[in-house]
């Protein structure tokens, strides 16, 4: 079997940190791998990348010793397998709510290259693999298999998702679940606070991993690591590019007495 150290460190129940990447540009993986990060995030949900970019990219993390955990844009068992062939180590699939779409991702993620009616009899037990196939497909397949929880519905049927044997991991998704409760956004809602916590907890108690991803302050994602989150998904490239450029600009404004308001005249000389 490859070595997935992404799921390794998952079974021996440490923290595992990482943050989304939305270039393509060739320095990224190089600069990421300095860092520190234990897996990026690549995102092809909402994101323009086409399977040839997403393969450079995930091989090119890969060399760095960094996990690759790939967003398909939708819960298609077919895409996942696209996705883990282009060198993926680990699968979301976004806004699941029913026990049929988590069960055709662990099958997608933890039995390839079965697939059809073989795969189905094997799943529902009216068909028996042979030890060989079995420890080939165990050996053949290391990536995890990771949900995307974001919806009122996904919260009312939790515990029958997470029950679902050969699944790894849970990412909540906030900006879409804010939305689903009817709080765009208010991520210090007390609801959506209860809510989050409950998704953490179930999961948690399941012997799952999970993940939640902010672009914010990271003393949220403390907050939720608190509460049980073992995943930290932080940010994403553009967010924190912006966030330090415009920091470090006002910064040497102000210094230089150009920021707005500022009528003293005063100049910094160096």
């Amino acid at each position: 079997m490859k070595q997935n150290l992404l799921s390794d460190k998952l079974k021996q129940g440490r923290n595992v940190y990482g943050t989304c990447i939305t270039s393509t540009g060739p320095m990224w993986p190089a600069a990421i791998a300095g860092t520190g990060l234990d897996f990026v995030f690549i995102d092809t949900e909402h994101i323009p990348l086409d399977r040839n970019e997403l393969a450079l990219l995930c091989q090119a993390f890969r060399a760095g010793g960094v996990s690759p955990v790939v967003r398909i844009p939708s819960p298609d068992p077919y895409k996942a397998c696209q996705a883990i062939d282009g060198g993926a180590q680990g699968i979301v699939a976004p806004y699941l709510e029913s026990v049929a779409q988590i069960k055709d991702l662990v099958a997608a993620v933890k039995y390839r290259p079965l697939k059809g009616e073989l795969l189905t009899a094997y799943l529902d037990g009216h068909k028996e693999m042979s030890p060989s196939l079995r420890q080939y497909i165990e050996g053949y397949n290391n990536a995890l298999c990771i949900a995307n929880i974001e919806s009122v519905p996904a919260i009312q049927r939790l515990d029958e998702l997470l029950s679902v044997p050969g699944l790894d991991a849970v990412f909540i998704g906030p900006h879409d679940l804010s939305v689903s409760l009817g709080l765009p956004e208010q991520y210090d809602h007390p609801d959506f606070i209860r809510a989050t916590k409950h998704i953490i907890h179930t999961t948690r108690s399941k012997g799952l991993s999970i993940g939640i991803h902010f672009s914010l302050e990271p003393e949220r994602q403390v907050y939720w690591m608190k509460e049980g989150a073992n995943i930290v998904v932080h940010s994403f490239d553009i967010a924190l590019f912006l966030q330090r450029l415009r920091h470090d600009i006002q910064l040497i404004k102000k210094a230089a007495g150009d920021m707005p308001g500022n009528d003293t005249g005063e100049r910094l000389i160096v």
